[in-house]
């Protein structure tokens, strides 16, 4: 499935970055490693039962677009529903950086955010067999502060909303911000979420 991209908006040039990733696995795993906490800063409450959603079990994860510029860069992840059964996905994916062997890297989550391809409303999506939802992720390699350095990661640890198990999928991005990492809402192929995609990996 083709998800259009329209981000003229931003004034993001498209370019190759160190935000390349593609699809390490496709169902559930455990977290191995644990060198730093995640911190999530989420204003938007779901009404959405924990456990009552997509497993990543389910769902195969992937990178299907990139794009950047100025030091800001936009990632859009796949989740294709490999099940037999429908499951609905309502509100903001959890992530995590994490480094080749699996370690987790300091990572602080924010839901929404300033960024137009971020910050929209959540709404509920059905996903039938076979059918793909979506959602942005936005982060800068910029050091600030006192930083001189920024979490590099290997792989990033993908729960859909209220899921509880995981998938990874492999990145090479690094994450400044002591790793912040903005997420938008999980979206569906025919919503106005679909608009703000990044452009299709070659």
């Amino acid at each position: 499935m083709v998800v259009a991209a329209v981000l003229g908006a931003f004034g993001m040039a498209a370019c190759s970055s160190n935000g390349n990733g593609s699809t390490q696995t496709t169902g559930g795993t455990t977290s191995t490693g644990s060198s730093s906490s995640t911190s999530i800063s989420s204003t938007t409450t779901s009404s959405t039962a924990a456990g009552a959603a997509c497993a990543a079990r389910d769902l195969s994860i992937s990178v299907v677009g990139s794009q950047g510029a100025a030091g800001t860069f936009e990632l859009t992840f796949a989740l294709h529903n490999t099940s037999t059964s429908p499951c609905p996905s309502d509100g903001y994916p959890s992530v995590q950086l994490l480094d080749a062997s699996g370690t987790e890297l300091p990572t602080h989550v924010v839901s929404g955010g300033n960024y137009q391809f971020t910050n929209f409303a959540p709404s509920p999506v059905q996903l039938a067999p076979g059918a793909t939802a979506y959602f942005n992720l936005a982060y800068s390699d910029v050091p600030s502060g006192g930083e001189t350095t920024c979490p590099t990661a290997a792989q990033i640890e993908v729960t859909p909303p209220h899921a509880v198990d995981h998938g990874v999928v492999a990145v090479q991005l690094a994450a400044c911000g002591a790793g912040t990492l903005t997420v938008s809402p999980v979206f569906g192929s025919g919503s106005p979420g679909s608009q703000t995609t990044a452009p299709a990996r070659s």
